[in-house]
């Protein structure tokens, strides 16, 4: 089981309070919420979030609506997360990375060659674990995740060479998500790995700052990658949600039954976006090679054996009995 810190601020618990009086007077009333992307309207977030929004407006008559801001526009994924918490911004799809600056729980997500494939994945997810971890988002972050949406598998790209082992990555400058564990991976794959934050990633391989970034396939040829990246490694060293998720505060002010509203859209938009989520990765393997980039297919194994003492090491930050179970799930 996981364990949860509920240490709730005395404003949150009156607001919150002030709130759950006032849901029969905010019955009925129309709103649209702005819901933050750090990607475009084709990738597979935009796809998602555009069929949450059009299942929301159908479920609710027209009442409620979104308003999509794509490419960071209210900004970085951390500056979101944390806007949602303090109800500054509406709602937003992110990846889990940041996240794991706030709950130790969420560094799951950043742990390597945990998930083998997408089935394993969306089972452990959909099960009684995505539920507790949702919970965690509540009582810690102040944020309600709505769906558990994906960004993918991550792959490793870089300008420099291709890798086919580990020992190939001696020396590339690497640029992580702001997590410790990601740091840790790549250093103990052989890369200087730096924090960075997502705004900044393309300029810095452009300029020659950073070699080497990992995102998923879709990510990858969402933001042209190949116009500054040589060469694609196809590592699938992790797993990356992408939940969709709704400030704690904005979720809690609409009444019950806008609640549920709410919730049923995005569920009806989850398949619909892992589905394109698969189909954009299957489509954008082959457009990054016709882009001119040099996929190759390293040894794994080498890879899990080198990252070993990274689980091991994080095991019990992020919970030893969470990270066996999402290991070893079985639906």
């Amino acid at each position: 089981m996981l364990t949860t810190r509920y240490l709730p601020s005395l404003r949150l618990m009156v607001c919150i309070t002030a709130l759950g009086t006032s849901l029969a007077a905010n019955a009925g009333t129309e709103k649209t919420i702005d819901v933050s992307l750090p990607l475009g309207p084709d990738s597979q977030q935009g796809i998602g979030v555009l069929k949450f929004g059009e299942e929301l407006e159908r479920l609710s008559e027209g009442r409620l609506t979104i308003e999509p801001h794509y490419d960071n526009a209210l900004g970085a994924e951390r500056e979101v997360v944390e806007g949602m918490g303090f109800g500054t911004i509406d709602a937003g799809i992110s990846s889990t990375g940041p996240m794991g600056g706030f709950v130790d729980e969420f560094m799951l997500f950043d742990l390597p060659y945990v998930f083998n494939d997408h089935a394993h994945a969306y089972a452990f997810l959909d099960s009684e674990y995505g539920e507790q971890l949702a919970q965690l988002a509540e009582d810690q972050m102040n944020v309600k995740i709505l769906a558990w949406m994906e960004n993918g598998f991550r792959h490793e790209t870089n300008s420099v060479r291709p890798i086919h082992e580990p020992a190939d990555l001696k020396g590339i400058n690497h640029r992580t998500q702001e997590s410790r564990v990601q740091v840790d991976t790549w250093e103990a794959l052989g890369a200087n790995a730096t924090p960075m934050a997502w705004t900044e990633v393309y300029t810095a391989l452009q300029q020659g700052v950073m070699d080497s970034q990992e995102n998923p396939l879709a990510t990858i040829y969402d933001v042209n990658f190949f116009e500054v990246q040589n060469y694609l490694n196809l590592t699938k060293h992790v797993y990356s949600p992408a939940p969709l998720m709704m400030s704690l505060d904005l979720f809690n002010s609409f009444s019950e039954e806008d609640q549920a509203i709410i919730l049923e859209a995005a569920q009806l938009a989850l398949p619909v976006q892992r589905e394109a989520s698969q189909e954009l990765e299957n489509r954008y393997l082959t457009q990054l090679e016709e882009k001119g980039m040099t996929v190759t297919e390293p040894d794994l194994p080498a890879f899990k054996a080198a990252v070993q003492p990274v689980i091991d090491e994080w095991s019990e930050t992020v919970g030893k009995d969470l990270v066996d179970a999402a290991v070893n799930f079985n639906d």
